[in-house]
């Protein structure tokens, strides 16, 4: 048995509350591990009638999972109305995501899984840091950069090595320390927290075709194919520069148990297509374990019944796997 696994909610306003309740109700068909939430109260009960439990931690918690949803109280500071919302809603968000990353530090809880947040409404209150990601990653004591964002589904693990930026700058920013960078903390979270002791990695191109020998871009030659052979030292099965267009049907994906993309929508584009009521990200690089389902606030459904938890539900049971091999390693 692991302790019981931390849910901020997120935004008060978005799905986040919806779909973890959503969750609690299948903890017995799905075999859904024990959980507790973080943040307002209020915000659950604006859509959702079922049992709740106020508790003070995660040992409470424990004890009233198959009878309630247990909640760790954050004053909301305002009326919680889904689909709308507010400065003190992304506050209310921020600091339970604040506190569950400092319980799950603790020990107290397995793995944080953390809901979805309006980044528009966290950095009108000065949020400074680009996501949830990074902040989680500062509070772990870990350099941004030392961390990777993975997307996982049933059939396939991407990871782009350059995230939110705009697909101008991609060429100018990837290195070959950067994908070496990436790369290593692919193959080393593989092997901890998948349990797979010979990680196959495999790197995409940037350009089509995969540059075509340099008839369509450098870039393969002169930055992805040194940082492969770099790679090819971490006692795993790097292989590539792939066309980006031909790596991701069926048999190609049963080569390698993880993509390294270069650019987001590389990465995010076939994780969404094949996976996109599965899909969770995990963070790769942090001391804890951390989840989240891949979607967003989704405002215009909250509240309405309509958000189905299956990423959420994914995401609770990737975090307690990958919990649970960290545990016994």
């Amino acid at each position: 048995m692991i302790a019981p696994l931390a849910v901020a909610l997120g935004d008060p306003a978005g799905i986040g509350p919806e779909i973890t309740a959503k969750a609690w109700e299948r903890r017995v068909a799905d075999q859904v591990p024990a959980f507790f939430a973080v943040g307002a109260p209020e915000a659950l009960r604006a859509v959702w009638g079922g049992p709740l439990q106020v508790v003070a931690g995660p040992d409470e918690a424990a004890d009233c999972f198959e009878s309630a949803l247990p909640v760790i109280r954050i004053d909301a500071a305002g009326e919680t109305r889904p689909g709308q919302p507010t400065l003190e809603g992304a506050r209310n968000s921020l600091d339970a995501l604040e506190l569950a990353v400092g319980v799950t530090r603790s020990g107290a809880s397995a793995a944080l899984v953390t809901g979805p947040v309006s980044k528009a409404q966290l950095y009108a209150i000065g949020f400074t840091h680009p996501g949830q990601t990074e902040f989680v990653a500062e509070r772990c004591g870990i350099a941004a950069d030392m961390v990777a964002m993975m997307l996982a589904g049933p059939s396939l693990r991407t990871v782009p090595v350059t995230t939110h930026v705009a697909l101008r700058d991609v060429p100018e920013l990837l290195t070959t320390e950067l994908i070496v960078q990436r790369g290593r903390t692919t193959i080393r979270a593989l092997r901890r927290l998948f349990g797979i002791q010979r990680p196959r990695l495999a790197v995409a191109g940037l350009n089509p075709h995969a540059g075509e020998s340099g008839a369509l871009g450098r870039e393969e030659i002169d930055i992805v194919i040194p940082a492969i052979d770099r790679l090819r030292e971490e006692e795993a099965e790097v292989t590539g520069p792939y066309a980006p267009d031909t790596m991701f049907h069926d048999r190609m994906r049963s080569t390698y148990d993880a993509a390294l993309c270069l650019y987001h929508d590389q990465a995010l584009v076939p994780l969404k297509t094949l996976h996109f009521d599965e899909g969770v990200n995990i963070t790769l690089g942090l001391p804890i374990v951390r989840t989240s389902p891949d979607h967003g606030t989704a405002f215009d459904i909250a509240g309405r019944g309509k958000a189905e938890p299956t990423a959420m539900l994914a995401a609770l049971k990737m975090a307690a796997a990958c919990a649970k091999r960290l545990a016994a390693a």
